[in-house]
């Protein structure tokens, strides 16, 4: 009677245990997937090809060949590669026509000018032409500024207070300084443009025959950027705040010396930027931490729509509409389609059909790239907007069936999540449809953290954000660096610098600034 009893109670036990250790093993199973999705995705980062371009023979769903075929296209012939062999060689004059040009002359002497054959005079028949590029590299020189006083001869003989006339001279970049325009302009540019670490500059100068110590050029720039392109940088931001369409981005930076925080803590360096359609204006702006408290502040007073990525510090930002990033959707299924396994038919399938609606969405944007605001608004209504519609759907079907933990899953729940954000570029035509403009903007500040790693203090952290703001800013209005920010050093000692109008003249994109400052054109 006992056993009988306690039979059913040992039955409940070991059936819960069952249970429970099969729900432990599939959290087990999964757990492992997961791993093993980070490996292959990590050795596809590390060793694959960094392309986001899908490869045309992986996806067949949406893109067939009958849709991407185009019978418009003829096929090439002879006569149209004849063309394009002319017209790579009359690149050559279309890039050389804006370069100053020196002309050097090979003739024959008087005595060499007779005929060999009858002993005639030889007379010029005709020329022949060779071009090259000299390049003459740069060049340290002293310039010595000598401002002459005058006095008048006659009241010095008769004992008259003579009256003392001084010639005007500009004023210096830097006070007692042996420091140029063009020295502060050259440091500059070699270090933000050219990514030439002070230390490898100070060796630089050093084989031109002249020693100026790292430390030097530290205080030139920190001192260039404070006192003079600081008054550049607040003016562009007041004309940023005016605009309708900003992109944001951050990245991380490491300063070594910072009040109560470790060398190792992460920094952060943000980005502003003015849209596809605006006059460039690229701004950068550092700060301890990746806070939403810190866009706020510095977008305060905008009004319009922000771009940006998936980062939630962004909702902080009253007053904008987030529009978000499709680059971001479709690299989530790319990275969930290369961490699968050959074994996972079914879910590599539901990758590529992920991955293939975004990329229909970028295939209409693609088409749209010439046509003006109003057509892109009401192409996208009509051929983007069914395309969300089925993928919204697509996503929730997919959600129950998907590990939310796997890389599938989560590039679902990004969409799902970001659904109101992605969904901005319908609003208006002039919207972009991910990012990228940002991310392509805080590029050169990443490529040149590699070269020179780290910030020593926060203020060396400020002025590189002034600088980089200046200089991405200048390339993007088409203007030389160099050229511009010696212009800048020249001007803004001399100036009224509490005069807006007048520093609106000085800012990348005035038709005020000299021509010597722009970039010469490829081709009139």
């Amino acid at each position: 009677m006992e056993n009988t009893a306690q039979s059913p109670k040992a039955m409940e036990y070991y059936k819960e245990r069952a249970e429970k250790l099969q729900l432990e093993k599939e959290a087990l199973e999964a757990k492992l997937k997961w791993y093993e999705e980070q490996f292959r995705l990590s050795q596809r980062q590390r060793f694959g090809s960094s392309s986001e371009k899908t490869n045309p023979d992986q996806l067949s769903l949406f893109n067939e060949a009958e849709d991407t075929a185009d019978s418009t296209i003829e096929e090439p012939t002879v006569d149209t590669i004849t063309y394009k062999r002319k017209k790579q060689r009359g690149q050559r004059k279309l890039m050389l026509e804006n370069l100053p040009t020196e002309t050097i002359e090979y003739r024959l002497s008087e005595e060499e000018q007779v005929c060999s054959c009858c002993g005639g005079d030889l007379h010029e028949m005709s020329t022949e032409v060779r071009k090259e590029i000299e390049v003459i590299p740069a060049q340290v020189k002293v310039k010595e500024h000598v401002r002459y006083v005058y006095s008048c001869r006659h009241c010095e003989r008769h004992e008259i207070e003579t009256p003392i006339v001084t010639a005007t001279m500009p004023a210096p970049v830097i006070p007692g300084s042996l420091a140029s325009p063009s020295a502060m302009a050259y440091t500059m540019t070699q270090k933000y443009v050219e990514g030439m670490p002070l230390y490898r500059q100070e060796k630089h100068l050093e084989r031109f025959g002249i020693s100026i110590p790292r430390q030097t050029l530290a205080n030139w720039t920190l001192y260039g950027a404070k006192t003079w392109l600081r008054l550049v940088y607040d003016q562009m931001h007041k004309h940023l705040l005016e605009r309708d369409i900003l992109h944001s981005d951050e990245t991380t930076l490491q300063v070594l010396s910072e009040p109560d925080r470790p060398a190792t803590s992460k920094s952060y360096m943000w980005l502003y930027r003015t849209g596809k359609d605006d006059t460039p204006i690229v701004l950068y702006d550092y700060k301890q931490t990746r806070a939403g408290k810190h866009p706020s502040r510095f977008l305060a007073n905008f009004n319009g729509y922000l771009h940006v990525d998936g980062y939630a510090g962004y909702n902080k930002i009253s007053g904008v509409t987030l529009v978000g990033c499709w680059a971001h959707a479709r690299r989530k299924f790319t990275e969930a389609l290369k961490a699968l396994p050959d074994s996972a038919e079914l879910f590599s399938v539901k990758a590529k059909e992920g991955l293939a609606f975004c990329n229909q969405l970028y295939t209409i944007e693609h088409e749209l790239k010439d046509a003006s605001p109003e057509e892109r608004y009401n192409i996208r209504l009509e051929r983007s907007q069914p395309v969300m519609e089925a993928f919204s759907a697509w996503l929730r079907e997919q959600t129950p069936r998907v590990l939310p933990k796997s890389a599938l899953g989560e590039a679902i729940k990004y969409c799902r999540n970001q659904w109101e954000r992605l969904s901005g570029f319908l609003r208006d035509g002039r919207l972009e449809i991910d990012n990228n403009r940002a991310e392509r903007s805080i590029k050169p500040f990443v490529i040149g953290r590699k070269a020179w790693l780290f910030s020593n203090t926060a203020k060396g952290a400020e002025s590189s954000a002034i600088i980089y703001s200046i200089v991405e800013t200048a390339k993007e209005n088409g203007l030389n660096p160099f050229n511009y920010l010696s212009y800048l050093f020249e001007e803004l000692p001399n100036m009224d610098t509490t005069d807006a109008n007048k520093l609106d003249q000085l800012l990348p994109w005035s038709q005020t600034l000299p021509e010597e400052c722009r970039v010469p054109n490829k081709s009139k």
